[in-house]
């Protein structure tokens, strides 16, 4: 998949997430790199070569005060690892929509637990 279409895919997928959601997304910017880099991964305690589809960088919201001039949050998607997670070109859109719903918990300071949570909950609207 080249560069822009993995791109238009992560544009619908920001695009179709609740307005609430976009709302809160103000100074957060949203990149996308073929793989982490060392830094990155280490940042987070992985070692090399794990597979991680994407990394939110900043100050989550709950713990913000006085909390402007600031460079913006940043969310990183991981377009290798996602396409080989995927298998195939169909399923990627659903995977990059799963790792910014994951990421931006982590924006609002949500813990994996209750990503997960919040992630089966949308899985469920998603389907209805």
């Amino acid at each position: 998949m080249t560069k822009e279409q993995f791109e238009q895919l992560v544009s619908e997928a920001t695009q179709g997430l609740p307005k609430e959601f976009l709302e809160k997304l103000e100074n957060v910017a949203i990149v996308i790199q073929d793989y982490p880099s060392q830094f990155q991964l280490s940042k987070v305690g992985y070692k090399k070569k794990e597979c991680i589809l994407g990394l939110y960088e900043g100050v989550p919201q709950y713990r913000r005060s006085n909390y402007n001039r600031a460079l913006p949050d940043k969310i990183t998607l991981f377009q290798k690892n996602i396409e080989q997670i995927a298998g195939d070109e169909s399923k990627v859109k659903d995977i990059i929509e799963e790792t910014l719903w994951h990421e931006i918990g982590h924006h609002w300071g949500m813990n994996e637990e209750e990503i997960q949570k919040a992630t089966l909950e949308h899985r469920k609207r998603k389907k209805d």
